[in-house]
């Protein structure tokens, strides 16, 4: 049986706004340990994600995280699967894209987010209990 990326999101989402400052998407990002965040329109239509890695940057660049805005720093076009999806075919594309985050949706909104460290996590959790019966 073919498992659904429902069954392995992350359901607690955080969002950051399209007007958000990078400070305050920093801070949220940092308060909640996350490493990216979906970036949504006021409308909540998804605009972009933005990672940890992508605030380096702009930081090693020398911006200034108070008057940036999301949506001037956001990757755009992230990609976005629906809950329903195989997870399989979503791990590949995740690989051949070379992606480490996707947005999960159902009709069109936010509903999870699925990382490669979730896959991790499964991993570790299900070489844990092999483990466990040995």
């Amino acid at each position: 049986m073919k498992r659904k990326v429902s069954s392995m999101m992350s359901r607690d989402v955080c969002i950051a706004g399209m007007d958000d400052t990078l400070a305050a998407v920093e801070k949220r990002l940092t308060d909640r340990r996350l490493s990216w965040v979906p970036v949504l329109e006021d409308s909540g239509a998804i605009l972009g994600v933005i990672s940890a890695a992508d605030l380096l940057r702009f930081h090693a660049g020398g911006g200034n995280a108070e008057t940036v805005r999301a949506w001037q720093m956001c990757t755009y076009r992230p990609i976005c699967v629906d809950q329903e999806a195989d997870l399989g075919e979503v791990a590949r594309t995740m690989v051949d894209r070379g992606i480490h985050h996707v947005v999960v949706t159902e009709a069109g909104a936010v509903v999870g987010v699925l990382s490669a460290l979730d896959f991790v996590r499964e991993f570790v959790a299900a070489d844990a209990s092999v483990a466990a019966r040995a």
